[in-house]
Formats: structure tokens, C-alpha cells, sequence
């Protein structure tokens, strides 16, 4: 079933009462007939409504928590108040990990939402000229991950210490001369008739009107560090409803849903 949307007040106030000894949920092995699962509201929670629906079928209750912000999804899954969530990468899990000290893994991939690289005048990356201007977000995280996303395009090589802290500071090569203009996120589409071509993040992408898998003239791969997982308390990685849990997410069901329900601004990260 389907819980209201969640606060960070009355989350916190939750976690206060788990932290006080309600129960022994943060140890020991999963029930294999209920999963308490954290979403944020959205995709997340649209797909998650299906899993739900096919878990039932197979005689497992997915009870779904949904969010509205990034902090306590992670925090009630240390606390043992979720088993398993479904909303971030790989990189956000990471770092959040090493800033909390939380010992939670990732299991299995689950959707990308792709950057792509959009162009006015070109159709294929390989059209840029010398100097040409090529936008890219000026926020951290999203401008190191245009910045790979550029080096997958052949367009630049970075420094392979950088990782998914590049900046334009750790390009190694850039074989065209291209002048790297770093612009706020979201003005980027308004923008776009100025360069020749640039990276835009899927939400703003489509607001501006572009369906990311035809109108991008690059976009990422399906497995690339961006893509969404899900995670659990590292000891129950291996419990038998974790998997299970996952092979109903992937399945041939809810990669249709998605494709369906989201025309290609989500893309399911298996085959």
C-alpha cells in the first residue's frame, strides 16, 4: 500500500522514534513477505506503483513510502525504517555514504534519466568545427557530468583522476579547440540557439519540448554512473526477497511501462 507523502519533519520524527528502540528492524534478514520500500515522488513513484501491483502477484507486499526531498530516504533506510529505496546514483549514494558513515549498498540499477548533448544546426556530434561554443551546467555535479558525457562523444579527454568531480580544469585534450561555456542549468535550452550545441539535463530538456532519445544529438549510455539504483543495509544485500524484489523490477512488465509511460525521457538501465 501506498503511504502519505512524507516531510522531512515528520520523517525526522520517525527516524527520532526508531533511533529510541521501536523495534530491531536494522538487523537480521528481510521478511520474504514484506518490503517496507522509499521512493521520491515522481517517476520513482510511478514506476514503483507498478512494481508494487506485479509484487503482489507474486505474493509479496511492497509497502511504499513516498518523499519529497533526497536527505531521508537514505537516513530511514540506515534507521531500519525502509529495506530497500529507489531514487538516486550511484555518485549521490557514494558521497552521501562517506558524509553520514552509513554502511548501505547499492543492488541492482534501475532507470537513467539522460543528459544529452542538443544542437540547432547539427544532427550528429561529429558536425562541430573548430572553436565551436558548447554549453554545459555550471553546478558540480552536473557540469562533471556533462563533461563525461562529452568524453564519451569523443569530444574532449579528462584527467582519469577527476572522475565524477571533473571540471573543465581537468580536460587533458581538446582536439577541437572547443570553447566550453559553463551556464546556469536551467537557462541552458533558452541558450542553445547561441552555441553550436550543448548539454542539457533530461527535466529541462523536456520542458523545453525535446524528447531525449530523438532529439538529443548524443546522449548517455544506459550504464553509464548516473544511472539510478536501488539500495539496501549492506547486510541484506543477499536476502533472498532482495533479489526477488529485483527481478520484478526488471522485468519485461515494467520495461514497458516505462517506455510507455515516459516516451523516452526515462530509460530502463537493463536490457
Amino acid at each position: 500500500m501506498k503511504k502519505v507523502l512524507i516531510t522531512a519533519l515528520t520523517a525526522l520524527s520517525m527516524i527520532g522514534l526508531a533511533a529510541c528502540g521501536s523495534g530491531d528492524s536494522t538487523s537480521g534478514e528481510l521478511s520474504e513477505d514484506l518490503l517496507k520500500v522509499g521512493v521520491t515522488a515522481g517517476p520513482h513513484e510511478q514506476i514503483m506503483e507498478k512494481v508494487v501491483e506485479l509484487a503482489a502477484e507474486e505474493g509479496l507486499e511492497v509497502d511504499m513510502t513516498v518523499f519529497t526531498e533526497y536527505v531521508m530516504p537514505n537516513v530511514a533506510l540506515d534507521e531500519g525504517e525502509l529495506d530497500i529505496n529507489s531514487f538516486q546514483h550511484k555518485p549521490y549514494l557514494d558521497n552521501f555514504k562517506e558524509e553520514r558513515n552509513l554502511d548501505l549498498i547499492e543492488v541492482a540499477t534501475t532507470v537513467n534519466f539522460p543528459m544529452g548533448i542538443y544542437s540547432i544546426g547539427l544532427s550528429d556530434v561529429a558536425e562541430l568545427q573548430e572553436g565551436d561554443k558548447v554549453g554545459l551546467p555550471n553546478d558540480p555535479t552536473n557540469g562533471a557530468r556533462a563533461l563525461i558525457l562529452f568524453e564519451e562523444a569523443g569530444l574532449l579527454t579528462l584527467d582519469p583522476e577527476a572522475g565524477v568531480t571533473a571540471t573543465v580544469n581537468d580536460i587533458t585534450e581538446n582536439p577541437y579547440n572547443l570553447d566550453f561555456i559553463e551556464l546556469e542549468a536551467s537557462q541552458i535550452p533558452r541558450q542553445l540557439d547561441e552555441l553550436a550545441a550543448a548539454a542539457i539535463n533530461t527535466n529541462f530538456a523536456i520542458e523545453h519540448g525535446f524528447v531525449p532519445t530523438e532529439d538529443s544529438i548524443f546522449i548517455e549510455p544506459s550504464d553509464s554512473p548516473w544511472v539510478n539504483v536501488l539500495a539496501v543495509r549492506t547486510e541484506n544485500k543477499d536476502d533472498v526477497v532482495v533479489q526477488k524484489f529485483i527481478d520484478i523490477y526488471h522485468s519485461d512488465e515494467i520495461k514497458q511501462f516505462i517506455e510507455e509511460q515516459f516516451e523516452g525521457s526515462v530509460i530502463a538501465s537493463w536490457e
